[in-house]
């Protein structure tokens, strides 16, 4: 895969040197492009903003830079051969990030990124490559930063990571949370490691027991348990096809039912208890 990342904060980026996305750039399977976007301004200030046309606080970044820095960009990853590519826009007016989209985002061949500062980009960027190559608006979270290139770091580590190589164990993110399949709308339960016991703590018992099948539904029903606990509107999404009956029992110990049309809802003394 190939990752070009179009900034005016290129130092931000340095994280994409170490830790798993480091190797992979080392190793070669993972191209990471950094590009200072006032090399494409033409004044002596190397400006990127305006004011904002309507008026109103706050600048906007110009169209002039970033388009001729997204020309060059694709124009040069076209002569390599890279065809391909799509445009990822980290906003906060985006769709959110979630595993499902970093699992779609990993079988991309080239991602461009375009981290935006001050009130954001001109729209008309956007809208420009969107008529050439898939273009995905992208939000981390309910809050706004200073900058996208935090968002662009986020994006890529989960993204990276699904690529093949790139984790030591490639069965490492199937019980991850939101992991397609029978984790997808489920946050993973506790980890446990060695010693078995520490400051008088000890872990669960199932987990020394040995028995795989044990072990599994303990840890399918802690990961009940905690979205339950910290996020009950994923649950709220699911359909009850989606548990199995032993699922359902402990759902309903949880104080959740199925309702008529398929999905489960918390029952009301659930939520005073």
């Amino acid at each position: 895969m190939r990752l070009d990342v179009v900034t005016i904060f290129p130092e931000y980026l340095e994280p994409l040197n170490v830790s798993l996305v480091g190797k992979a750039r080392a190793r070669g399977s993972l191209d990471v492009r950094v590009h200072h976007l006032r090399q494409w301004t033409h004044d002596r200030h190397n400006t990127v903003d305006d004011t904002p046309y309507g008026g109103g606080p706050g600048m906007v970044m110009k169209t002039e830079p970033w388009g001729d820095a997204l020309d060059d960009v694709l124009a040069d990853g076209y002569e390599d051969g890279a065809h391909g590519p799509a445009l990822v826009v980290p906003t906060p007016s985006g769709r959110p990030f979630t595993q499902e989209l970093a699992v779609e985002l990993s079988t991309r061949p080239w991602l461009v990124f375009t981290p935006a500062r001050y009130e954001g980009i001109d729209r008309r960027v956007t809208e420009e490559y969107a008529t050439r190559i898939p273009v995905y608006e992208v939000s981390i979270g309910d809050y706004v930063l200073a900058g996208g290139e935090a968002a662009v770091l986020v994006v890529t580590e989960a993204v990276a990571r699904l690529l093949p190589g790139v984790l030591g164990n490639a069965e490492s993110h199937r019980d991850d949370s939101f992991a397609p399949g029978a984790m997808a709308n489920l946050l993973e339960g506790p980890v446990y490691t060695k010693p078995p016991r520490w400051r008088g703590r000890g872990i669960p018992e199932v987990l020394l027991s040995g028995h795989h099948g044990k072990i599994a539904r303990w840890r399918r029903d802690e990961a009940l348990a905690r979205t339950a606990a910290n996020r009950p509107e994923l649950l709220e999404r699911c359909e009850a096809s989606a548990f199995d009956k032993k699922d359902r029992e402990t759902l309903s110990i949880l104080g959740w039912s199925p309702e008529p049309g398929g999905r489960f809802w918390r029952r009301p003394q659930a939520v005073e208890e």
